[in-house]
């Protein structure tokens, strides 16, 4: 059976991945800082839970090794991270981006992929088919963001946008050192989550899709690759 670990599943898209990767035959873990919620959680939709917050180094060392003690990993997704919002839900400008705002942001959604991604590293190679997906975002893409005609275009904010680039440049260099496994990035889609205040456009069963498919991508599957549910994005 494959046994899958799913970080910041408590709620929103890590939740509905958790749920439909159950309903796929996988064992799940869910991962999560807040131990009530996320027992919670895994005990809702039969899942295993261990506590995971992507910013401590104690705590990933710590999921290690419950997770290698259980009986080990096939697959990891990277789904814990955050976006800074203003008063009523507002979007912060370049202009208000402080370097401490930027901090913030990669510390959980870059460094806590990397802090993650490399503790758990010797748990997937001890798989037989191990696969990595990093939840990315349609504004990671370069080519979107640069394009007038693309709605990402217009997205003001500097620090989530980057960060989320910085992951699908991580994940290409992951995906080389490591042939072997399929690592891949993906874009959910603009879902509704508290992420963003809600204020989505598609469900989280619809934006949870892409991310369960690419996290049972087979041996011979794509590795270092960008994708929704349409397709190959442009970095």
């Amino acid at each position: 059976m494959t046994t899958t670990l799913i970080t910041g599943a408590n709620k929103g898209l890590g939740l509905e991945t958790a749920r439909q990767l159950i309903a796929a035959g996988h064992t799940v873990y869910i991962g999560a800082r807040d131990t009530e919620r996320g027992r919670r959680a895994a005990e809702q939709l039969g899942a295993r839970f261990v506590q995971l917050d992507v910013t401590d180094d104690a705590s990933v060392q710590a999921a290690a090794k419950t997770v290698e003690a259980e009986g080990g990993l096939d697959v990891l997704v990277n789904n814990a991270g955050i976006e800074v919002r203003g008063p009523d839900n507002a979007i912060p400008t370049a202009a208000d981006t402080t370097a401490d705002e930027m901090r913030t942001v990669f510390e959980t959604n870059v460094f806590g992929v990397v802090r993650v991604t490399h503790a758990f590293l010797p748990l997937l190679q001890r798989s037989t088919a191990p696969v990595v997906v990093n939840v990315s975002s349609g504004l990671a893409s370069l080519t979107g963001l640069s394009d007038p005609d693309s709605p990402a275009h217009f997205y003001p904010a500097i620090a989530y946008p980057s960060s989320k680039t910085a992951v699908n440049m991580v994940t290409v260099q992951y995906a080389k050192a490591f042939p072997g496994m399929r690592i891949n990035a993906v874009e959910p889609g603009f879902t509704a989550t508290d992420l963003n205040g809600r204020t989505g456009t598609q469900s989280v069963e619809e934006g949870a899709e892409i991310i369960v498919r690419m996290a049972q991508t087979p041996p011979d599957g794509p590795t270092g690759g960008y994708f929704d549910a349409k397709g190959s994005l442009p970095w």
